[in-house]
């Protein structure tokens, strides 16, 4: 979220590749320029960090410049289902460090979205068909970008036992429900954002509590500049079969102090 969220991306993911070993990491980028979509010049900012794949949302071209920059950098995807003339890949199989194939893919949910999208469900149907767990991709993971977090729930369940992990994003709020599901998925509502927590979702707070009070903007709205958090979710999977065995929140710095691998 903002320059405070690249902030905590590019002084910190490094670190945390290092020490926590890990194989392969996604971030949800679309926010990243002043808190509204992703511009090329950001993506590789946050790829030069260390991200093997960044997903997108709902903002996906709000940066004007994302909708070339997006076809010549296959390590960023949009949603599946955002329009059937948007350029670009929902789903992507990129290679981690470790050799293995990783199956990456995002979707919009329905309820409550400002825009009407296809049906996220029937759009990564096929995808999970073609990809099997444990198959060609050693891991599948599943951004789910929408608001309800019944719909993200729902995802889950759906991706139960055919997804290393189903992750919720877009509302920029950590939940507390990391879980494995009954058939192996590693399942989280949402992640939260990567950004200054003293703030309203990402945004100083004067103009927001402004509009709630008396209804009226009077100015744009602003990422918040402060400390921030890394927020996001750590999974362990199985060599075997690609399912979940350890699914931990990562809380890294700013106002949010909590686990880590």
């Amino acid at each position: 979220m903002g320059r405070a969220g690249r902030r905590a991306i590019t002084e910190n993911l490094p670190r945390l590749r290092q020490e926590w070993k890990l194989d392969f990491i996604v971030i949800n980028g679309e926010n990243a320029t002043s808190g509204i979509g992703l511009s090329g010049a950001h993506a590789k900012t946050l790829l030069e960090a260390g991200a093997d794949c960044i997903t997108l949302g709902d903002h996906a071209f709000d940066q004007k410049d994302m909708l070339r920059f997006i076809e010549q950098e296959p390590r960023v995807i949009r949603p599946l289902n955002f329009s059937k003339a948007a350029p670009g890949k929902g789903a992507r199989l990129f290679t981690a460090q470790n050799g293995r194939k990783v199956l990456v893919a995002q979707a919009l949910g329905q309820v409550f979205m400002k825009r009407p999208f296809d049906d996220p469900f029937s759009a990564l149907e096929p995808v999970l068909k073609a990809h099997p767990l444990g198959g060609q991709a050693a891991a599948v993971i599943v951004d789910m970008h929408c608001e309800a977090t019944s719909e993200k729930m729902a995802m889950g369940h759906f991706c139960d036992g055919r997804a290393s992990l189903v992750v919720g994003t877009h509302t920029h709020v950590p939940t507390a429900d990391a879980m494995v599901l009954p058939g192996g998925t590693g399942y989280l509502t949402d992640a939260g954002m990567c950004g200054d927590y003293n703030s309203v979702i990402g945004m100083e707070k004067a103009e927001p509590l402004r509009r709630f009070i008396t209804g009226m903007p009077r100015e744009r709205f602003t990422p918040a500049a402060g400390e921030a958090t890394l927020s996001g979710v750590y999974v362990e999977t199985d060599d075997r079969n690609g399912k979940a065995k350890r699914i931990v929140m990562v809380r890294n710095g700013g106002l949010l102090q909590g686990a880590a691998p």
